[in-house]
């Protein structure tokens, strides 16, 4: 029995269409002793893994010179929401070499309305 049959997966309204090189803004539910605040992770797609319940999206960005990657389930009730800031050309499914460059190397270029650049 695999786990897709057993789980019935709903689409949350709030998750925008996105894909690797996206600039997104996902808002996640945080939990601090008996408190929950919601907290905002900004940064470029790098990965997307599809594949049912355990579908999950890699967020990377840069804070104080560090490079910070994060994933999330997309399917989490933690996963409060997910906007699309910027969309970017890209010709890979994963980023993974980003993260050995730095500065204007790593930069990716914005696609317009009418698809490329």
């Amino acid at each position: 029995m695999e786990a897709r049959d057993v789980v019935a997966l709903e689409e949350n309204p709030k998750i925008a269409a996105f894909q690797p090189g996206d600039t997104v803004k996902v808002s996640v539910w945080i939990r601090e002793g008996d408190r929950q605040r919601q907290q905002n992770f900004q940064g470029v797609c790098i990965r997307r893994r599809q594949g049912g319940p355990s579908a999950s999206f890699t967020i990377r960005r840069v804070a104080s010179g560090i490079g910070v990657e994060r994933s999330f389930f997309t399917h989490s009730p933690n996963v409060e929401s997910v906007e699309v800031v910027r969309r970017g050309i890209v010709r890979r499914a994963k980023l993974y070499y980003l993260r050995g460059l730095s500065g204007r190397a790593a930069r990716i270029k914005e696609r317009t309305q009418s698809g490329k650049r």
